[in-house]
């Protein structure tokens, strides 16, 4: 089954306001900067925004927040980004914030179909209250639910017709997991390649979890503090 479209634009074209979406990447590395784009030009908004991050003011995600696309980020780390400062302290942006570990967990166990899981991060915090706890060997456990989405965007260093995805060094990070626990996956690859052509045990993320693929294109890949050495 060939999954190709031929654009971002039309990648995003079905997704409605109000929709939840999951977004790959770590910081700036493994973003899905086409589809993001797209989905700004588009101006779907209500949306409840996954990711580790939000990006920064003028790129990723933060190109959402300041066009008032973005009514909800359950996130883990919300730094270099004062409009995503300013929006949650003047109340406009519904922010949960869930410790990494976790984020990652409560993922999985929604690509999994598992309903829940304990943990002990948190507990004795703000991320704790109002949760189920539980006394386990000795130690207390915090329950924690998973986390699932209408739509993931993924980004892949190469991608086949037929969806399987191969990533690149850390920008694969929450990409796999994400691409396994939302109803609809949308990739985007930088290197579209012909069935077979993947070496079947280099596959990451295999087709049967993606819906649509779209390949090609340039990317910024920014970088959001560049540090170089000082010279002598």
């Amino acid at each position: 089954m060939d999954k190709v479209l031929e654009s971002a634009d039309l990648a995003v074209s079905s997704i409605v306001d109000g929709a939840t979406i999951m977004m790959g990447g770590f910081g700036l590395c493994g973003i899905p900067e086409h589809l993001i784009a797209a989905l700004r030009a588009r101006g779907t908004r209500d949306l409840t925004i996954i990711s580790n991050n939000a990006g920064v003011d003028d790129f990723g995600i933060g190109l959402l927040l300041r066009a008032g696309q973005v009514r909800k980020m359950i996130a883990t780390y919300v730094g270099e980004n004062k409009e995503f400062e300013r929006q949650f302290l003047s109340g406009e942006l519904e922010v949960e914030l869930v410790p990494q570990g976790t984020f990652s967990e409560r993922i999985r166990a929604g690509g999994a179909g598992i309903g829940g899981f304990f943990t002990p991060t948190g507990v004795g915090t703000l991320i704790a209250e109002g949760k189920e706890t539980r006394e386990i060997d000795g130690r207390t456990f915090v329950f924690e639910t998973p986390l699932t989405a209408d739509v993931a965007f993924v980004k892949a260093w190469t991608g086949d017709r037929h969806g399987n995805l191969v990533y690149r060094k850390t920008a694969r990070n929450f990409n796999p997991i994400m691409a396994t626990a939302a109803r609809v996956t949308i990739a985007e690859v930088e290197h579209l390649v012909e069935p077979g052509a993947i070496d079947p045990d280099h596959v990451v993320t295999p087709g049967i979890f993606v819906r649509h693929i779209v390949g090609g294109g340039t990317y910024e890949k920014r970088i959001e503090k560049r540090t170089v050495r000082e010279t002598a």
